[in-house]
């Protein structure tokens, strides 16, 4: 345990409330999936998207359309989204650990800055969760996302047996 967690809050809800943040809706899929599926005690969180009310925040490619900075954002914003799907199998306080995180980022030709990009939601994780939001991780370039999304994030969570 690191120093800063023993000063965190106890449980993932507390923390998100302490950094002002509420759990957005879960989105609708765009497709014959579901935003979450438990498997033991892994949650896999489908592919989210920056969306608000159903819409894209933002549409275009990092490098291009969209800054590194703002990339950063969507991708914290990816991040609270996926936390939503968690909750809605099984409770986010029912988490013990990040395990995973795949941040996929549409890019400009050249541009090389995805692991900067996906930083923010692994930065937002740790906020979170403590050390228990520390994760392996890929930050890969892609040409497009579905809808134009500049950036997408995958989670795989581990939850305490028996919850949800």
């Amino acid at each position: 345990m690191s120093p800063d967690d023993a000063h965190r809050p106890k449980s993932p809800r507390a923390s998100l409330t302490l950094l002002g943040l509420e759990l957005p809706p879960v989105s609708r899929p765009k497709g014959a999936y579901v935003p979450a599926v438990r498997s033991g005690n892994l949650v896999f969180v489908a592919g989210q998207v920056p969306m608000k009310d159903g819409e894209l925040t933002e549409i275009g490619q990092v490098g291009r359309e969209v800054t590194t900075e703002r990339a950063r954002e969507l991708s914290r914003q990816c991040a609270l989204a996926a936390l939503a799907a968690v909750d809605s199998v099984c409770g986010i306080d029912s988490v013990t650990r990040i395990v995973k995180v795949v941040g996929y980022v549409s890019s400009a030709p050249g541009f090389t800055g995805q692991p900067g990009v996906v930083d923010g939601a692994s930065e937002f994780f740790v906020e979170v969760f403590g050390d228990a939001g520390r994760h392996a991780r890929s930050a890969i370039g892609v040409a497009d996302l579905p809808l134009g999304a500049p950036v997408e994030i995958e989670v795989v969570a581990e939850v305490v047996d028996g919850a949800g």
